[in-house]
């Protein structure tokens, strides 16, 4: 547009024009956070950590001690690891090596003037030496004063002459689900990356640790992240990067963070005592779903069902029943089943607690005196070898046959006196409640099932279009069922 004919637009329609927009620019940059400041007050704090640990000679690695990242089959950084430690390798050819030593990089943060530094156990797991480098490459030889796998933590030590940066701790239940955040680490050793994102969701349970309410932010995070600092907009840490969810070894949008309240709880425990002890009640729970929620007289899905009281338990002497909803703890509300261990967790051993539960659709409260978490052990699923041969008995009303086990066969599958087994199940109330030949049925309504014959009057008695819970183990884990026998 050229100025004479800019002269034929009246002044008004170009000012309201320019008015837009300014009005548009100013609206996305007020939308977005500016980082900067953040970053000049908060990076100083962030460490490089290297690891060193010795391996026998031979032992593929170039003369930095360089090896193959363990990355998926298919990762766009598989041929970029290759060829970086086939040039690394051909430049120490023709010397005589002792020993390789391996280098795996990791972040941290200092969260202490005395140089405590917080980061990963997976990090440092299995290092002969620990290497903490700062912002301005100072390095250092680091104690390794701690480390706890279960929640991923691990307290470092260095020794500065002057005083050293610290990040200011903030509160992780003050996060909000859409705020931003920001990490700081060094991913596949690229120092002091910045990335930022949004909250996605809080508490997460994930599969390798339940006693860990993630923050999940989709905030980029890759290896060499680990350990490093998540912060708010207040330049306060919230988290600490742990793990990221992705099928190609590299960043799909899916990052969680460890709380930091939980990691200074860990890190306290293990510069005290050196291990941590984490509150235990000794149940086995799974989530309430619509149909069960209905079939256990709740209003609404919430809470953790008990499926299972293990022998000798806080549980067991506080007088928890399987079947139980436990919809608060300590005072605090269980969203649902994932909610549990983590609470239960941070309980310190030896105090009483307030267990707010529905038993049988009624209200109820019990006192319990949490019990120190026992040592991990594996948990092997036990099933039948062969399946009892007496007995059998089809009950159609739901569409399962089911027959008795021997003493010898309870006793293997760890069954107490109650049970029977489903040997077959055809279409039917029993199948869309999900029953699956082989399960053994442990409880109707509530009412342990002795043997088929009671189960079958058991099924001849239940109410039509009610949903009532019904019990089962399957591959040696309890599993609560709704069972609704549509109206005739």
């Amino acid at each position: 547009m050229n100025i004479s004919r800019l002269k034929q637009i009246p002044a008004f329609v170009v000012l309201i024009s320019v008015m837009s927009v300014s009005t548009i620019a100013n609206a996305a940059v007020s939308g977005l956070p500016d980082f900067t400041e953040l970053v000049k007050r908060s990076a100083p704090a962030v460490v490089n950590i290297s690891t060193t640990q010795k391996i026998k000679n031979g032992s593929n690695g170039g003369p930095h001690g360089g090896v193959m990242p363990d990355l998926p089959e298919g990762s766009p950084f598989n041929d970029f690891f290759r060829r970086f430690l086939e040039e690394d390798a051909n430049k120490g050819r023709g010397e005589s090596l002792q020993e390789s030593r391996p280098r795996s990089l990791g972040s941290g943060f200092i969260f202490d003037k005395s140089g405590l530094v917080l980061t990963n156990h997976h990090v440092v797991e299995g290092a002969d030496e620990v290497i903490v480098r700062l912002s301005d490459r100072r390095e250092f030889i680091a104690e390794v004063i701690g480390s706890d796998k279960r929640s991923d933590i691990a307290v470092l030590k260095i020794n500065a002459d002057e005083d050293l940066p610290v990040v200011e701790i903030g509160s992780p239940d003050d996060l909000q689900v859409g705020e931003w955040v920001l990490a700081i680490g060094s991913p596949f050793g690229f120092d002091y990356t910045v990335t930022a994102g949004i909250v996605s969701a809080k508490s997460r349970s994930l599969p390798s640790e339940n006693y860990v309410p993630f923050i999940q932010t989709d905030v980029a995070i890759n290896p060499g992240n680990s350990g490093g600092p998540l912060f708010n907009l207040k330049g306060q840490v919230v988290g600490v990067n742990a793990q990221i969810f992705s099928r190609t070894g590299g960043f799909m949008g899916l990052s969680f963070s460890i709380p930091i309240d939980l990691a200074v709880e860990v890190s306290d425990q293990l510069r005290d005592t050196g291990v941590v002890a984490r509150g235990w009640l000794g149940v086995l729970i799974q989530d309430v779903t619509y149909d069960l929620a209905e079939s256990f007289g709740m209003k609404k899905p919430e809470g953790a069902l008990v499926s299972r009281i293990l022998p000798d338990s806080p549980a067991e002497a506080a007088g928890f029943h399987v079947g139980d909803v436990i919809l608060k703890f300590g005072g605090r509300s269980l969203s649902n089943s994932s909610s549990l261990p983590p609470v239960v967790g941070r309980v310190k051993v030896g105090n009483e607690v307030k267990v707010d539960i529905i038993r049988e659709g009624k209200p109820k409260v019990l006192h319990v005196r949490i019990g120190e978490l026992p040592g991990e052990a594996e948990a092997r699923p036990v099933s039948l070898n062969k399946k009892p041969k007496s007995n059998s008995k089809s009950v159609d009303r739901i569409g399962v046959v089911v027959i008795d086990m021997t003493p010898q066969q309870r006793k293997q599958a760890e069954l107490g006196k109650y049970g029977v087994v489903a040997s077959a199940v055809s279409r039917g109330p029993a199948a869309r409640a999900g029953v699956r030949e082989g399960d053994v049925i442990l409880k109707i309504d509530q009412v342990d099932v002795d043997n088929s014959r009671q189960f079958r009057d058991l099924i001849e008695d239940l109410p039509d279009g009610k949903s009532v819970p019904i019990l089962v183990q399957r591959n040696g884990g309890p599993l609560f069922l709704a069972l609704k026998i549509e109206d005739k």
